[in-house]
Formats: structure tokens, sequence, C-alpha cells
């Protein structure tokens, strides 16, 4: 199922060309209207997700940068594994992997992750976020979501 390592790839790339654009084309921390509850809001996070770790001095930036690639060896030896009707599954893995090395990409060069989606209702702001982690998270979900539903086969279902 390494096939599925073309969604990896588009992650990646649209990851990295929004990054770029909303580093070059939005101030920091200054809120663009896009439409009621939406922005573009460009931040800089060197934490995890939430800014977990975000004020921890630095070390945080090597110790990401060194599960992502554990993560990323794991997900890869996964999905060779994987048998080709278990198609959700390598396409949560592969969207979680491209996720992960978007963000990485920035832990290495900038030293942080670029943010630029933010979501808000009245007073509450969601953390800003970006393509990476959205398609970790839709990957999470597909994942947990595959994981459920197979427990409601019969042994020796696929």
């Amino acid at each position: 199922m390494l096939k599925w390592l073309w969604l990896s790839g588009i992650v990646i790339v649209l990851d990295q060309v929004t990054k770029y654009l909303a580093s070059t084309q939005l101030q920091f921390h200054v809120p663009v209207s896009v439409m009621p509850s939406f922005n573009w809001y460009l931040a800089h996070n060197t934490g995890a997700a939430f800014s977990f770790l975000s004020d921890a001095g630095g070390w945080q930036r090597w110790f990401f940068i060194s599960l992502a690639a554990v993560v990323a060896v794991i997900i890869v030896s996964w999905l060779k594994r994987l048998d080709a009707r278990q198609t959700w599954l390598a396409a949560a893995l592969s969207l979680i992997l491209g996720g992960a090395i978007g963000n990485v990409i920035d832990r290495i060069y900038h030293g942080y992750v670029i943010d630029f989606i933010q979501w808000y209702y009245k007073s509450y702001y969601w953390p800003a976020f970006n393509i990476a982690d959205a398609a970790i998270t839709v990957g999470a979900v597909i994942l947990i979501i595959d994981g459920l539903s197979g427990l409601k086969k019969e042994p020796g279902q696929g």
C-alpha cells in the first residue's frame, strides 16, 4: 500500500505552499477576516498541538523532530504491511504522514511551525493551525472510524 504515499506528497506540497503564502502575505498576529468566525492569522508555534511545550526553552524542537521521524518510520512500515483492501487505513496513515512531515519541515528550517488558519465563535478562538494539522486530524478521525468499524466485523472478514 505504499502507492498511497502520493497522498502524503500532496499534503506536504499544499502545506508548504500555503505556509509560504501565509508567511509572505500576512502580518504576524494580525487577523485578516475572511468571513464570520474565520480569519487568516499568521502565528508561529514552537510547541506541539495547542502550543503544548511552546515555552520549554528550545529542546522541544529536536524532540518533536525526532518524534516525527520515528512516527514516519512506523507509518511507512505499517503501510507496507497493509492488505490491498485496507484503503481507508492507508489513506488515514498517508494523511497523518504527510501532515507530520509538513510540520517537521517547518521545525527544521524555522524552529517553529507556521500556522495561519483561525476559527472562532464570539470571544472563543480555536488555536491557529495549518494544512498539515488538518491532514493529521482528518487522518486520525478516519483511523478511529476505520478501527471502530473493524470491531463489527466477524473474524476473517477484511
